[in-house]
């Protein structure tokens, strides 16, 4: 087991599988009975019945806006700062709160490692007994306290060196001597090139975990020159960490704690293994029990196992939002509208809204990927499902399936903005 953080990594997939799927219908019921928000969005949901993916892909998805809306209205209306998702007060059990941009308020639990971060830095090479030098911020969001309470779970000290201070990160690096990093990538090439301009070596860097930011091969490569090997973490402050890279670096490994599915942008419907969608994830955590949050991040499933033995599924990583709301002609046009004018054709696998011309002189093309002979009926019957959704008119174009771009786009924005 020297290779894993624990034996739940190697488990048989099945396994993992059934085990998920027996602690779900518990913890849709535990949401429903102490979440207020999530016992009106579950009002009708028999959660005894939640017990496979098809019947939680049956749920509504909980998108990041919509909790913002919620907990901005239970505040404007003196009402719970959570918006009635957590299933704590203050007190004990709930140690801290935190805020990300908008402002979302987020609960942090008493358990141990509450965010579920000691995983991925096990699989960034971290052991119990090192120092780990700290550098996501401690105060707003939680991505400190993420990092810290994971490092403590598995038996490491940290140095709380926070972001800023660029000399003093130098020094303190210099004279602690800790095994490795944890902070966005960005910040870590800053300390270590402000160290090679004080000519301070700092050999005890050998390892990192970065979260934050994407970490491309580039960076990557810049940091192996000087001796350093970094690993990605996935992770939110709604959720704590959903997925992480290993020594295969091979995608992202999904996290132990929660169950991650890939939909279509602006619906709730899966897509097809390796088709990039929207993540979207179940939380186990009983103190946030998150069911179907729509985190708003483009990835899509790997096929196969993690060479490193790992059996759990794997992302490709972060590959954009998901939000492509686009103003055209003055009007808003949603993901989900074109969701909805693909719903009413079976004809239809898959569909793309191209926006070319200049902001104010908008085309509007719904590219769709069919097997159908016979395009002209059905053009014109999809031109008028355009006008009746989007109130807009916009032209149909027809491609084979397997076409269009695997990227995640449901609207693309190409118009001139010069």
């Amino acid at each position: 087991m020297n290779n894993y953080f624990d034996a739940l990594e190697a488990r048989d997939a099945s396994v993992r599988e059934a085990a998920l799927m027996a602690a779900l219908p518990g913890q849709v019921a535990h949401a429903r009975k102490s979440s207020a928000a999530l016992g009106q969005i579950l009002k009708d949901v028999d959660a005894a019945q939640v017990n496979s993916r098809a019947a939680l892909a049956r749920l509504p998805v909980t998108r990041k806006h919509e909790l913002l809306d919620l907990q901005k209205a239970s505040r404007n209306a003196g009402g719970d700062v959570f918006g009635g998702f957590s299933t704590l007060g203050f007190g004990s059990l709930m140690p801290r709160v935190f805020s990300s941009p908008g402002p979302i308020y987020e609960p942090e639990g008493a358990a141990r490692d509450y965010w579920r971060m000691a995983r991925a830095m096990f699989a960034a090479g971290f052991r119990p007994g090192e120092l780990i030098h700290n550098c996501f911020s401690y105060h707003f969001v939680p991505a400190g306290s993420m990092m810290e309470s994971g490092a403590h779970a598995l038996g490491c000290t940290v140095f709380a060196g926070g972001t800023g201070q660029t000399e003093q990160q130098v020094q303190a690096v210099a004279e602690l001597q800790p095994a490795g990093y944890i902070g966005t990538p960005s910040f870590l090439k800053i300390i270590v090139d402000k160290a090679a301009d004080m000519g301070v070596a700092l050999p005890s860097l050998k390892k990192a975990m970065f979260g934050g930011e994407a970490f491309p091969p580039s960076l990557r490569d810049w940091f192996a020159e000087r001796g350093i090997t970094g690993y990605q973490c996935y992770a939110t402050a709604d959720l704590g960490s959903i997925a992480y890279e290993t020594q295969a670096r091979e995608g992202l490994v999904i996290d132990e704690g929660v169950i991650v599915e890939i939909v279509r942008p602006g619906t709730g419907d899966p897509v097809a293994e390796g088709e990039v969608g929207e993540v979207v994830v179940t939380s186990l955590n009983p103190v946030y029990p998150l069911i179907r949050f729509g985190t708003g991040d483009l990835s899509a499933v790997l096929a196969g196992a993690c060479p490193t033995g790992r059996t759990n599924t794997r992302i490709k990583g972060w590959m954009g939002r998901a939000d492509q709301t686009t103003k055209i002609r003055g009007m808003f046009v949603h993901p989900g509208q074109v969701a909805d004018i693909v719903k009413r054709f079976p004809e239809i696998a898959r569909a793309r809204l191209v926006v070319t011309g200049e902001m104010a002189n908008d085309a509007m093309t719904l590219k769709v990927e069919t097997a159908c002979g016979g395009p002209d009926a059905l053009a014109a019957k999809i031109g008028e499902a355009i006008r009746d959704v989007t109130k807009l008119r916009g032209s149909v174009e027809f491609f084979l399936p397997g076409s269009l771009p695997n990227d995640g786009k449901v609207i693309e924005d190409a118009r001139s903005y010069k």
